[in-house]
């Protein structure tokens, strides 16, 4: 199948597989400060074209389908909304900052697969430049029922500082430790079924433990239909395998968390780099597995050039 894509200048893009649109990317978003203006991907669809995220969900409108969001960048929050203090739970404090979109370096379709890089700034609410990012995103087939997301990612410390990342869990709260790359499932898929290599469970469950690979099953409303997303943490990513935030109570949503209990410290200078596949499936649990071997292996020596 090929995948073609449909650019709306200066704002994000839309990736499409015949007549179902599988992702909308929107790299230079309009959100409030208090959200921690983040690039997001919204809607994300399986190939039958059932959506499988959520935007700016009432409980939490930082949540914005899947986006690189993180809490604790050393005093600033990339991630939006309060901040977790210690011994005063979350305060909202003047420090929401912006992942800004500088300019793209590739937007293409080629080979049927869909490749888009891109600069950002990350700027604190006062207006420091902390890290610069180069972002590489890829959308592919993977079969029918399928099609997978690549989502690459290199922060160069650009302070005179090194800076700490890390998670609520990192400043006191306990297995409350989110932050990086960050799925929000739609409200019908609260509870779902999280999937690992080990067995299925509740996020109550699964929270916090380590595993190379995470799926959510999740049922949607109106259709007779069930939908899997599965998220692959690299080898080589920091404090690989990742603990892992996930719900399925309240809400549904995964994240492996590399900031979990952890930090990673970048030095002055130093570039930290992450990398991910996602699979979208018209799915059940048992198809994660394989899934995840498939993104493994589209991931395993990077996929962008």
């Amino acid at each position: 199948m090929t995948l073609s894509l449909v650019h709306d200048q200066g704002t994000g893009f839309t990736v499409r597989a015949g007549d179902v649109d599988l992702l909308h990317c929107v790299y230079a978003p309009d959100s409030p400060q208090l959200e921690s203006p983040k690039p997001y991907l919204h809607p994300l669809r399986t190939r039958a074209g059932h959506v499988v995220s959520a935007f700016r969900p009432w409980d939490h409108v930082w949540h914005k389908g899947i986006a690189w969001s993180l809490p604790v960048v050393g005093d600033e929050n990339f991630w939006g909304g309060p901040t977790y203090v210690h011994g005063q739970s979350y305060v909202q404090l003047p420090n929401d900052g912006a992942q800004r979109h500088v300019g793209i370096r590739e937007l293409s379709d080629a080979d049927g697969v869909v490749t888009f890089a891109h600069d950002l700034d990350w700027i604190s609410q006062a207006g420091v430049r902390m890290f610069t990012e180069q972002r590489t995103l890829t959308a592919r087939v993977l079969a029918d029922d399928a099609w997978a997301l690549t989502f690459e990612t290199a922060m160069t410390n650009v302070t005179d500082d090194a800076v700490a990342i890390g998670s609520p869990t990192t400043k006191g709260r306990d297995n409350a430790g989110y932050g990086g790359l960050f799925w929000r499932g739609p409200r019908a898929f609260t509870g779902g079924t999280l999937v690992t290599a080990d067995g299925t469970g509740t996020g109550a469950d699964v929270r916090g433990q380590r595993h190379e690979w995470m799926g959510f099953e999740g049922r949607h409303d109106e259709v007779d239909a069930t939908s899997l997303v599965v998220m692959v943490d690299a080898a080589d990513n920091p404090h690989h395998p990742p603990q892992w935030f996930a719900r399925s109570e309240e809400f549904a949503a995964l994240n492996p968390a590399p900031f979990f209990s952890e930090e990673v410290v970048v030095g002055a200078g130093e570039t930290v780099r992450f990398r991910y596949g996602i699979a979208i499936a018209d799915a059940d649990r048992a198809r994660a597995a394989e899934l995840a071997t498939a993104l493994r292996a589209l991931i395993g020596a990077g996929v962008s050039a």
